[in-house]
C-alpha cells in the first residue's frame, strides 16, 4: 500500500490554545466569577496563565497520565485547566459536583485522582470526601488569597497562588495522538459511574465537527454561552470548539438562574448558547415575566433530553434558531443535530416542527444503526424502532478500568441504550431509553412522545411520564405533572386533551400532581426517583382505552 507524503503533525489539545492565541488573542473570555465579579481577559492572556498553570503543575510533581481533578463552574480558571492539565500529559478528570457524595468519592477513588481543584461553592463537599479518598495529595481551592477557604485539608493552597511565581512560556511536549486527555463518568443512575476517557485526537477531531457549518457552524464571527457544565462531558466540547474557531466566550459561573443568564445573553450579545431543556425553560419564564427580548441571540442547542414542543414555539416565536442535539458521555457527546435540508423549507408548518423535534442527522464521523431484539438491523423508514447503536472515532471502545460491558458488540458498535428510529434522510428520534420504554400488552408506548404531547397543554410546565404495573397489560402509563404558575389543570382534562394527539391506547390511566420533578447532576428527570415514589402506586378503575 503507498503511503502519503503529508507532515505527520499530532492532533492535540495543547495546539487549539495555541492556535486561539496566535490567531485570536484579541477575542474576549468573560467570566461570571464565583466571587461575583465579571472577569474579563483574552485568548492571548489565558494562554499566559494556562503555561504558569503547567509549569505549576509539573513543578507540584504531576507526572504524564496522573488524573487531576475538578470540582468547578464554567470559569475562566476552569478553562484554563482544561487545556494545561491535558497539555502536559495528564488527565483532566471533570467531576459532577451534583452527585452524591459517595458516588463522588467513589468516582475520584476508582480514577486514581492525585490532585483536585475545587471552587469555593463546592468547600463542604470537598470537606465531606476528603477523608475518603486518601489518594489525593494536593487540595488547590480555585481562588486568590483573599478568599481562602477556612478548610482543614493537607497542603491547602489557592489557585492565584499557585501559578503566580510561575513563567507565562511553556513549551507543550508533543506525543502520541491517541493519548489520554480527559475522562468524565456517567452519571450513575442505575450501579456505579462508569468512566469514559477521551484521547487528543478524539477531542480535537470533535471540536473539528462540532465547528463545521452543518452541526453547530461555531466561527470567529459568534459570541457563544455554554450553560451546559464544563463538568458534564466537557461542556459538550465548547471550550475546544471555541479555541479552535476563535469565537468570544462566555462562561456564567454559577449564575445559572433566568436573570443571571439573560444578562449576560443581553449584555455580551450572546449569539449561540448551549444547554438542557430546563434551563431553557428558567431564562424564558425570566423574559416573559419581565417583557423582555433575547438581544442578538440567533440560536440555542437543546440537549441532555427531549426538546418539549411548548419551547421550541416560545423560542422560535421570539426568532431564536432552536437546534436539537444528541449524544452522551460515551459519545463525547455530539453525535447527531438537526439541522433540516433545503428540500423541508417546503414542509408545510406542522411538517417542519415534526421535523425539529426529532433528534436529528448523524454529524460526519458518527455511524448510526438500530437493532430489533434479535440483532438485525432496522429499515430506515422513521417507523421501525429499535435499539440505537453507534461507532466512530470518539465514541468510546470501552469504559476506563472496567472489564466487558454489554453495552460493546462483537462487530464494534456501542449499544446507547436508547430505543429509536431512522428515517431515510438519516433523522434519529429517541422514542425512549430502554429502561423507560412502557410494555403494554406486548407493544411499547414513548415515554418521551406521550410527555412532550403533554406539555403542549397550556397549563403543564412539566410532564413525565413512567410505566405501572398492570396486571392484564404489563404496564400502563402514569403521567406525573408540574403545573404551569397560575393554572389548575386536572386529570380528565388533561386525558381528554391527549385524545387524537396519542393513540387511543397510549392515554395516560391516571394523573398525578406534584410541585416539581426530581432533577439529576445533568439537568436530566431522574425517573428512577420518580418510580421509586409511585413504586406502590395502584392504578384506578377506568374504561379500557388499551385497544
Amino acid at each position: 500500500m503507498l503511503r502519503g507524503l503529508m507532515m505527520d503533525r499530532p492532533l492535540l489539545v495543547s495546539s487549539l490554545i495555541e492556535h486561539a492565541a496566535a490567531w485570536h488573542g484579541d477575542a474576549e473570555i468573560v467570566t461570571r466569577t464565583v466571587e461575583g465579579p465579571i472577569h474579563r481577559y483574552t485568548y492571548a492572556d489565558a494562554a499566559r496563565r494556562i503555561a504558569r498553570l503547567a509549569n505549576a503543575l509539573v513543578r507540584l510533581g504531576v507526572k504524564p497520565g496522573d488524573r487531576v481533578a475538578t470540582l468547578a463552574w464554567n470559569t475562566h480558571r476552569h478553562f484554563e485547566l482544561y487545556f494545561a492539565i491535558s497539555g502536559i500529559g495528564a488527565v483532566l478528570h471533570t467531576v459532577n459536583p451534583r452527585l452524591h457524595p459517595d458516588q463522588i468519592a467513589y468516582i475520584v477513588e476508582h480514577a486514581g485522582d492525585t490532585v483536585l481543584l475545587f471552587d469555593l461553592t463546592y468547600g463542604e463537599l470537598v470537606r465531606q470526601v476528603a477523608p475518603r479518598v486518601p489518594g489525593v495529595a494536593h487540595w488547590i481551592a480555585l481562588t486568590d488569597a483573599a478568599h481562602r477557604p477556612d478548610l482543614d485539608l493537607p497542603g491547602l493552597r489557592t489557585y492565584e497562588e499557585f501559578i503566580a511565581p510561575e513563567e507565562d512560556r511553556f513549551d507543550w511536549p508533543e506525543f502520541d495522538e491517541n493519548t489520554a486527555s480527559s475522562l468524565c463518568y456517567t452519571s450513575g443512575t442505575t450501579g456505579n459511574p462508569k468512566g469514559a476517557l477521551y484521547a487528543h485526537r478524539s477531542t480535537v477531531l470533535h471540536a473539528m465537527s462540532v465547528c463545521m457549518a452543518d452541526v453547530l457552524g461555531l466561527s470567529n464571527r459568534d459570541t457563544v454561552l455554554p450553560i451546559v457544565p464544563m463538568f458534564h462531558v466537557n461542556a459538550w466540547g465548547i471550550p475546544y470548539a471555541a479555541a479552535m474557531a476563535g469565537a468570544k466566550l462566555i462562561l456564567p459561573g454559577p449564575g445559572m438562574d433566568g436573570a443571571s443568564l439573560h444578562a449576560l445573553v443581553e449584555g455580551e450579545g450572546v449569539t449561540l448558547a448551549l444547554g438542557v431543556p430546563t434551563v431553557w425553560l428558567g431564562l424564558l419564564c425570566h423574559v416573559r415575566d419581565n417583557g423582555l427580548g433575547f438581544g442578538r441571540l440567533e440560536r440555542i442547542v437543546v440537549g441532555g433530553s427531549a426538546l418539549p414542543p411548548s419551547l421550541l414555539e416560545a423560542y422560535e416565536g421570539h426568532g431564536v434558531t432552536v437546534m436539537q442535539a444528541w449524544g452522551m458521555t460515551e459519545t463525547s457527546p455530539v453525535g447527531v443535530v438537526n439541522r433540516p435540508k433545503p428540500k423541508h423549507d417546503a414542509l408545510p408548518p406542522d411538517g417542519k416542527t415534526a421535523l425539529k423535534l426529532k433528534a436529528g442527522r448523524a454529524i460526519y464521523g458518527v455511524e448510526l444503526r438500530t437493532v430489533a431484539e434479535d440483532g438485525t438491523t432496522l429499515p430506515r423508514d422513521g417507523k421501525s424502532a429499535g435499539h440505537l447503536q453507534v461507532r466512530g472515532p470518539w465514541i468510546i471502545g470501552s469504559y476506563f478500568r472496567r472489564d466487558d460491558d454489554p453495552a460493546f458488540t462483537a462487530d464494534g458498535w456501542f449499544d446507547t441504550g436508547d430505543v429509536a428510529t431512522l428515517d431515510a434522510d438519516g433523522y434519529m428520534q429517541i422514542t425512549d431509553r430502554a429502561k423507560d420504554v412502557i410494555k403494554s400488552g406486548g407493544e411499547w408506548i414513548s415515554s418521551i412522545d406521550l410527555e412532550n404531547a403533554a406539555m403542549l397543554h397550556p397549563g403543564v410546565l412539566q410532564a413525565a411520564v413512567i410505566g405501572i404495573a398492570h396486571a392484564r397489560w404489563q404496564e400502563r402509563p402514569l403521567l406525573v405533572v408540574v403545573p404551569r404558575p397560575g393554572h389548575a389543570p386536572d386529570a380528565e382534562g388533561l386525558r381528554h386533551f391527549l385524545e387524537g394527539k396519542v393513540a387511543k391506547w397510549w392515554l395516560p390511566d391516571a394523573v398525578e400532581f406534584v410541585d416539581a420533578l426530581p432533577i439529576g447532576g445533568t439537568g436530566k428527570v431522574l425517573k428512577t426517583a420518580l418510580r421509586e415514589r409511585f413504586r406502590d402506586y395502584r392504578l384506578p378503575d377506568c374504561p379500557d382505552n388499551r385497544r
